[in-house]
């Protein structure tokens, strides 16, 4: 061009533009992204179950994080996809009359704290810091995947709590605490980072309700024991252990459950209208506006009981016989070793014209562009690029008018 002014100009409006692309692809993007979690299929439950309290006095929260922990299982969600969290002082304490026994009913009929129990944090291990590192997956490389939460945007997680808890706090053995704040922002991490289709969080401690005032993220169900000004009430005394050895709410849970088992279809609404603010105490209050089903629809397995799928097929299946498994080696054949030359030899090609495309993308127009091609090539709605593109050239006509006049 002739004019220097008029060439700047230009190039400045072709960035703007490009600009105004990368913000309607990102807009796009997520909208994708919220909406394809919407028609993510549930593929598997995880259950996390903490107990908040130390000391014997604490006894029945232990009995009723072991409670929760046993319905689980029985119910089909293996260790494998449990993590529990207990303090783990009550078994082996010098005051329990029945060592490494838990109870949580006084005619010591079942006991909790059995061979097949799998705790993954216990003692000073249950920390407010381990617990979020928990839900937002952010462990240390050392952690093992035994006490990692390993769920996607198919899963559905049950995250139940009880202990001692206040106005949108929740204690952790006495020496700090969970505010509500920092579980709500918890969740919200946790949903951006697609780690879970649907959650259920369920509270038993005092005033338990108030914990879920700041959650904002979607697909979240949350349930608590009682509302604000209100106590959470142990159930019964066991004289022989000389503690309370369950909570009201806890315990009709288990009798809810009781009747239940991982093929029965009962809804959530069963379950939560079974709780008797007369048999509790206290108040009952679950959450529902950030869930988008009907709980009459959602059975109660969705979160506490297993995920099944089933192969319907007109025939039983072949097997090989045993004479021909073991016959001798399994040759391949010569078209799939030659095959497996050409695609090895084409991947080579190609990463040599990668290795000297490399150099191109130092510059910054070339990048940009690379980014904008590959977003083309993988979006899905048309319609979306097409209105971008007219606004971009809207721009440049009236602005290249204006020049030419």
């Amino acid at each position: 061009m002739s004019n220097p002014r008029l060439f700047f100009t230009v190039v400045v409006l072709m960035f703007v533009g490009l600009c105004l692309l990368d913000n309607g692809f990102a807009a796009y993007t997520s909208h994708h992204h919220s909406s394809s979690s919407d028609t993510t299929m549930h593929t598997n439950n995880w259950a996390v179950l903490v107990c908040t309290s130390r000391f014997w006095f604490n006894y029945r929260h232990m009995a009723n994080t072991l409670s929760l922990y046993r319905t689980v299982k029985r119910l089909g969600i293996p260790d494998e996809r449990t993590i529990l969290m207990l303090a783990d002082d009550m078994a082996c304490n010098a005051r329990n009359k029945y060592p490494a026994q838990v109870f949580n009913n006084e005619n010591h009929r079942l006991n909790l704290y059995g061979d097949n129990v799998e705790v993954d944090y216990r003692g000073y291990e249950v920390t407010v810091e381990n617990f979020m590192r928990v839900l937002t997956g952010r462990h240390e490389a050392s952690v093992p995947r035994s006490k990692r939460l390993l769920s996607d945007e198919g899963s559905h997680i049950l995250l139940y709590m009880t202990g001692h808890g206040g106005d949108e706090f929740l204690k952790f053995q006495d020496s700090e605490e969970l505010q509500s704040h920092d579980l709500a922002d918890v969740v919200k991490q946790m949903k951006e980072k697609h780690r879970f289709k649907e959650l259920l969080i369920m509270v038993d401690t005092c005033q338990a309700s108030t914990l879920f005032n700041q959650l904002h993220s979607p697909g979240v169900l949350a349930i608590g024991s009682s509302m604000k000004g209100e106590s959470s009430y142990s159930h019964h005394l066991d004289s022989d252990v000389g503690v309370s050895v369950v909570d009201r709410f806890t315990f009709h849970t288990l009798a809810f459950f009781e009747k239940l088992n991982m093929y029965d279809n009962a809804s959530l609404s069963s379950l939560f209208n079974s709780y008797d603010p007369n048999s509790l105490m206290s108040t009952a209050y679950y959450r529902t506006d950030l869930y988008q089903q009907h709980l009459q629809m959602v059975p109660v397995t969705n979160f506490f009981g297993s995920v099944m799928e089933m192969i319907h097929t007109d025939s039983a299946y072949r097997t090989i016989p045993r004479k021909m498994s073991n016959s001798g080696e399994i040759r391949i054949p010569s078209e799939n070793s030659l095959e497996e030359r050409r695609t090895l030899l084409k991947i080579n090609t190609q990463g040599q014209s990668t290795d000297i495309k490399a150099t191109d993308q130092n510059c910054p127009f070339t990048r940009k562009l690379s980014k904008y091609q590959s977003m083309v090539e993988g979006i899905e709605d048309v319609d979306s690029l097409v209105n971008y593109g007219l606004i971009v050239m809207l721009l440049l006509l009236v602005v290249s008018s204006w020049l030419s006049s």
